[in-house]
């Protein structure tokens, strides 16, 4: 049987094949690696730490199920695992919608994830792309991705025809794609 220490020196792929395999060691070393990284986006989003917990667990029950859905020639586990989680975190907040209003939902955290999260190389780079954007870019960016808001509600809220909205966003990510690519 392969031990903890072990695993944790090894990269996203051979973890990835041994969770085939059905490694539980594996799996935990990939949730260790992860995990910070995937609840501090879904408590970005979601503003509730219950949910976020919540889709922290989804997102690794995904990897779990069906590990060959991540492909690494289309971008790093880190990366994917984050898009999964905002994606799910947006998920939430549109079947709340309907019933809660967004502004009654709990925002505080007793402790900071994003100090830990910060020391993460892909988050850092990333923060640092977006903070170099143009202000207008940056903010049309945020409220997509991390407030869950659609193009059309993004263009309602700033008074933007909808075309310049997907304009600026599509140039944010292709500014964050160069960065990455480079």
């Amino acid at each position: 049987m392969v031990n903890t220490p072990q695993l944790s020196t090894q990269d996203d792929a051979a973890l990835l094949a041994l969770v085939q395999r059905g490694n539980e060691y594996a799996m935990a070393s990939l949730f260790d690696r992860y995990s910070k990284v995937v609840y501090s986006v879904a408590l970005r989003v979601l503003r509730d730490p219950a949910a976020a917990e919540d889709v922290l667990q989804e997102v690794f029950m995904q990897v779990w199920r069906n590990p060959d859905g991540f492909t690494g020639s289309r971008g790093s586990l880190g990366g994917w695992l984050a898009v999964v989680s905002r994606n799910r975190s947006i998920d939430v907040l549109r079947r709340r919608r309907p019933t809660e209003s967004v502004d009654e939902m709990a925002l505080a955290s007793n402790y900071n994830l994003a100090n830990e999260v910060e020391s993460h190389h892909m988050i850092e780079k990333a923060r640092g792309v977006i903070s170099q954007l143009p202000l207008v870019q940056r903010k049309t960016l945020e409220m997509a991705f991390f407030d869950g808001l659609t193009h059309s509600e993004v263009a309602e809220m700033t008074g933007e025809p909808l075309g310049t909205v997907k304009t600026r966003i599509r140039s944010a990510l292709t500014t964050l794609r160069k960065a990455f690519t480079a």
